[in-house]
């Protein structure tokens, strides 16, 4: 039988190993390092890479000589560094830093240009070289030095809180003045609020204009109070010596040409009595306490200013003492002829307020002693 080719076999063809001539594959090649994790450098070796190329970069690129780690002098400055406007005191106010930055020219501070004539050497001791006052210690304790604290303060803050200290001690002694005035009453309270129970014609118009109702603001208070605890142990303003009126320089009231002008100190002007009522010993410097209580006085109907407090008469009345001086509260018969109300002709006819008075009534039994005179006038008014 002649010699054939093996039929294959499938099962040999599983188990035998091809010779390795016979095997070829192609494989993808890959990325060098693919397929592994990571290298992670530690966050500060990060940091410092970082930092490191933010500084030689600009090193590279700077011409000349590099020497941006030389440390200066901390000692030794060429030019001192003035602050800015909004960083000095007294200059600072809501949005000053956008202000300043923007402005091209200073800004004058406050207070920058007022002359007052307090301040200038030529004018002596006194605005006016006149008398000076003397001490006045209202230093009781108790309820007196509390009310007389209380008012001087008031009228220092509301007559003068955007003046300087100057302008605020001219005020206090004016007030001392008139408690040293016998025109004026002996208390510090009694003089503030003098004449406050009318809608005009108080002594200082912010006992009834209303100025009274806006809140006080604790710093200029307190800057207040400190003059007036001050001026009430006896401290002296000088300057003002012996004035006892003022009014602000956008006024001119018409007793000014009247009265001894002495001066002006910031906002206001300062006189004096003229003749005898201007005198020092009509002054007397003491004080008896008993202050009323620290309010304005309750209101009247009463409008018209109140003739014993014209500054005119009071003049008139210390160089004539002949004259007799206008009375300083109304009678009491006054007050009810003016509450009498304003009856029609045929009222009038019929017999005016008599019609409505109660008259014949029956007698009442059983009243007690103590009370039989109820509704009764004690006295006559006027009488």
């Amino acid at each position: 039988m002649p010699a054939t080719a093996p039929f294959p076999d499938p099962l040999r063809a599983e188990w035998e190993e091809a010779r390795p001539r016979d095997f070829a594959a192609r494989f993808a090649r890959r990325t060098q390092g693919a397929g592994r994790k990571p290298v992670k450098m530690p966050r500060r070796w990060t940091l410092g890479v970082t930092a490191l190329a933010a500084i030689a970069l600009p090193a590279f690129a700077a011409p000349g000589e590099w020497n941006r780690f030389q440390i200066a002098d901390a000692v030794k400055q060429d030019a001192a560094v003035a602050p800015m406007p909004f960083e000095q005191a007294g200059s600072s106010f809501p949005g000053s830093a956008f202000y300043y930055l923007e402005a091209a020219q200073p800004v004058q501070q406050v207070g920058e240009g007022i002359h007052s004539d307090a301040d200038d050497p030529a004018a002596g001791p006194t605005l006016g070289n006149g008398p000076v006052a003397r001490p006045l210690y209202a230093d009781n304790p108790g309820v007196d030095r509390t009310r007389a604290l209380q008012c001087m303060t008031a009228a220092i803050y509301y007559e003068a809180a955007s003046e300087s200290d100057a302008g605020q001690r001219a005020v206090a002694q004016v007030v001392l003045n008139r408690v040293a005035h016998p025109a004026f009453p002996d208390t510090v309270c009694g003089v503030v609020y003098q004449g406050s129970e009318r809608s005009t014609g108080c002594q200082f118009s912010f006992t009834c204009d209303g100025s009274l109702a806006r809140r006080p603001v604790a710093l200029f208070w307190n800057r207040a109070e400190t003059i007036a605890r001050q001026a009430l142990a006896g401290h002296v303003y000088a300057t003002v010596g012996l004035a006892t009126h003022y009014h602000t320089v956008q006024v001119h009231p018409y007793w000014a040409p009247s009265l001894h002008y002495l001066g002006t100190i910031g906002e206001h002007r300062f006189y004096s009595f003229n003749g005898p009522a201007g005198n020092p010993g009509s002054f007397h410097f003491a004080y008896f306490g008993g202050e009323p209580a620290a309010r304005p006085h309750a209101r009247t109907r009463l409008a018209e200013p109140d003739p014993g407090l014209d500054p005119v008469t009071l003049q008139r009345a210390f160089a004539r003492p002949d004259l007799p001086t206008p009375a300083a509260t109304p009678t009491a018969a006054s007050l009810v002829a003016q509450s009498t109300p304003n009856y029609t002709r045929d009222l009038r006819d019929r017999g005016g307020d008599a019609v409505y008075r109660a008259r014949n009534l029956p007698e009442a039994h059983g009243i007690k002693p103590e009370f039989a005179n109820t509704g009764r006038w004690i006295a006559q008014p006027g009488s």
